[in-house]
């Protein structure tokens, strides 16, 4: 594997966590069982069927519990202690059997992308739940799954491609937080 596949199998493992932490950790393990995802030694677990499975049930269950608006955001509070942490550890042990310092570095730079990613997912899905009605949630849910297989494509396919992109969700991410809390800001000064 060579440094830009590797980056960006990092970056983008970190990324996708931040989204869908559960089918991230599944589709990894899949593809990388059946040859189509090169995985490093150090990942090498993912393709066990046990962590397969377990990751394809949790998988499912968060398709179900983010399709539920209000339950949603409950169910991403909860996933803010288990996505970043997970998202860094696979940041860094997407490297490989690299030096210690590189891949602390990753799992540092990987846990600020996971964490920039799942509050941008989160922060956009309280605003969203303000609406009334479920399309909107379903819609976002669904976005957020095409997203994740979407980007897990652009990354093993085209590396460098998947890497633009995700500088340009990193810079979308960022503006919308800041808004979120401009936004929550305001609602607390009135309050």
């Amino acid at each position: 594997m060579d440094l830009v596949q590797t980056i960006a199998l990092s970056a983008g493992l970190a990324w996708a966590s931040g989204l869908r932490l559960y089918l991230v950790v599944f589709l990894a393990g899949v593809l990388s069982y059946f040859g189509y995802l090169q995985l490093p030694e150090t990942l090498s677990v993912l393709r066990n069927p046990l962590v397969i499975g377990a990751a394809g049930l949790m998988a499912f269950a968060e398709l179900v519990a983010d399709k539920i608006p209000a339950f949603d955001s409950l169910w991403d509070s909860v996933q803010t202690f288990i996505r970043i942490p997970a998202g860094a550890l696979l940041a860094a042990l997407a490297l490989g059997e690299a030096d210690p310092s590189w891949m602390v570095a990753a799992g540092l730079i990987g846990g600020t992308i996971t964490a920039g990613t799942h509050f941008a997912k989160a922060g956009s899905r309280l605003a969203i739940n303000t609406s009334p009605e479920p399309f909107s949630n379903w819609l976002a849910s669904f976005g957020e799954e095409g997203m994740v297989l979407g980007g897990l494509w652009a990354m093993i396919a085209s590396p460098l491609l998947f890497l633009g992109l995700l500088l340009l969700f990193l810079i979308l991410a960022g503006w919308l937080l800041a808004r979120f809390w401009s936004l929550l800001s305001r609602l607390l000064r009135r309050a």
